[in-house]
């Protein structure tokens, strides 16, 4: 017996073929979503990750530039520091040198020390500029300040100590003068001895003893400092030369001392002493040693204090600036 299909039976099969294959395309697309998705995903965290770790290295290389930067201000301080101290010793030196020489050789040492501290100077200040904070840039100007101040004193320190016009007066005491008045003691004294006069003899003593003390009045001379003590003591040099000239006045009065050689050598010695002792007094009067080393002491001494003080201080205000990223060795997270 033949077997007869229905039409129906044909209806529903194509119809479940028909929704297995549309079942098949949705599953086909889903997968395709899911896949895409997580491509898209994977894409995403790609993308994050380089985002993060170029903007760690950002990150990193800023901090070492601010490193860079903070230790280029704090070595410009230092530097600053170094050469200030240097050229207070420099001057120091000067002041003390004993030639004319060596005081000039330290001076332009303490000139150039002091020409270090305004290059560093000036370089600190560019940087401050850009990179540094309001209260670094106030204090790099207060040390502006303080260092045009000590160049000031230092300008007239040197320029006195250069002169040493105490020393030189030390050197005509010690040398040309005191020649002088061996000249004249020595002549005297051979004149006491062969005449064998009581008179010659006291006022040979007299004229040779007040001599000897205007040279002991001299040394203290160079070494004050106060004009009104040089007064004095030039008023009882006066005193002393005129008893000088009053004896040997009266020694030349003497009849049998008329033209004669001794007499005539220890006067000639005594007017050379009484010309060299002009020199001295007016180059202690200029006083440039004794004038400089009170200023080393007092005014320079108040204003190098002043001026390493503010470095000080901003020495530490560069230390003080913290830089994001860095923790300077101290615990992240500290107990």
């Amino acid at each position: 017996m033949a077997l007869i299909r229905s039409p129906t039976i044909s209806v529903a099969r194509r119809r479940s073929s028909a929704m297995v294959e549309h079942d098949d395309d949705r599953t086909a697309i889903a997968e395709t979503v899911v896949r895409d998705s997580v491509w898209m995903a994977v894409g995403v965290i790609v993308l994050l990750v380089f985002t993060l770790a170029v903007l760690h290295f950002q990150s990193v290389q800023n901090s070492t530039e601010q490193l860079a930067l903070k230790a280029r201000r704090t070595e410009l301080v230092d530097r600053m520091r170094v050469a200030l101290a240097s050229a207070a010793e420099a001057e120091k030196s000067t002041v003390l040198a004993v030639t004319d020489e060596d005081s000039q050789m330290f001076a332009d040492q303490a000139r150039a020390s002091t020409g270090t501290v305004y290059q560093a100077r000036q370089n600190l200040g560019d940087l401050l500029n850009t990179d540094g904070t309001a209260n670094e840039r106030e204090l790099l100007g207060q040390f502006s300040q303080a260092f045009a101040e000590l160049q000031r004193i230092d300008d007239e320190v040197l320029s006195l100590a250069v002169k040493n016009t105490n020393l030189k007066g030390y050197t005509l005491v010690y040398g040309p003068a005191t020649d002088a008045l061996k000249t004249m003691h020595d002549s005297l004294t051979h004149l006491v001895a062969t005449t064998a006069d009581a008179r010659v003899t006291r006022l040979a003593l007299g004229a040779d003893v007040a001599a000897l003390r205007v040279q002991t009045m001299l040394p203290p001379h160079i070494a004050e400092a106060r004009d009104e003590k040089m007064d004095e003591m030039e008023g009882s040099m006066r005193g002393e030369e005129d008893e000088v000239h009053k004896d040997l006045d009266a020694l030349r009065a003497l009849r049998e001392l008329d033209a004669n050689a001794d007499l005539q050598t220890a006067a000639a010695a005594w007017q050379r002493f009484r010309e060299i002792k002009a020199q001295v007094i007016a180059l202690s009067r200029e006083n440039t040693n004794v004038r400089s080393l009170t200023m080393s002491l007092d005014r320079k001494r108040s204003a190098m204090l002043a001026a390493q003080q503010v470095l000080a201080s901003l020495r530490q205000a560069i230390d003080d600036e913290r830089i994001a990223g860095v923790d300077y060795g101290r615990p992240a997270r500290p107990r």
